[in-house]
């Protein structure tokens, strides 16, 4: 029999890089966040670190470590690397643009799977793996802060809920947005999906102006 307390693991993904914004494939290419994401990561873990978490661990490609250094920085919690954490690897697609991968290779486009690279249900085993390692080293009741990157947390956490894979049912993470999950007597339950970043503040309209 598992714990009766919850042990919740937050699922944040990386902060943004230019990859993201040429939206080309990163899988486990190592790149830096840019100027945007080390501000996403910054602001975001104002708010993370208000949860008060009990560990961080990490992919360790470095725009998902960088992006647990900047919550490592306000908790003084240490940032534990896992490889398995790792996003997927995408062979020779990496690199490219979305139009790119759909121009050279339509048939494995549509299917979504690089001819060379890892398969969905190989990072779903990998992913799942390590986020229920994690789940076993905490204390009933704790909150573990996991940065990794949207392929690896969406098919990890599909797979804990027992629901698709090939399917993606789960929306995807925005860059620096999370997820929570929490396990209970060993049964997995989604808390909360792709929240995080506060909206930029609007400012009031002056007297007279026309909304």
């Amino acid at each position: 029999m598992g714990s009766r307390e919850v042990v919740r693991l937050l699922l944040w993904r990386h902060g943004q890089t230019d990859f993201n914004a040429e939206r080309r494939f990163q899988g486990q290419t190592d790149v830096a966040l840019n100027a945007e994401g080390r501000r996403q990561a910054a602001r975001a873990a104002r708010i993370i670190a208000a949860f008060r978490p009990d560990a961080i661990f990490s992919s360790d490609l470095v725009r998902a470590s960088a992006t647990a250094d900047a919550l490592a920085r306000l908790t003084g919690l240490p940032v534990q690397l896992e490889k398995d954490l790792r996003e997927r690897s995408g062979g020779s697609w990496e690199g490219l643009t979305d139009a790119e991968i759909r121009e050279q290779y339509p048939d494995a486009y549509t299917r979504w799977m690089p001819p060379d690279g890892e398969s969905v249900a190989a990072v779903a085993e990998r992913a799942s793996a390590a986020l229920e390692r994690i789940a076993d080293s905490l204390d009933g009741g704790a909150l573990a802060v996991v940065v990794s990157h949207g392929a690896a947390l969406g098919m990890g956490t599909a797979r804990l809920l027992g629901i698709s894979v090939e399917e993606r049912m789960l929306g995807p993470l925005g860059n620096c947005s999370w997820s929570v999950i929490g396990r209970r007597q060993g049964a997995w339950r989604l808390l909360a999906h792709n929240v995080g970043m506060l909206p930029e503040p609007v400012p009031l309209p002056e007297a007279g102006d026309v909304e």
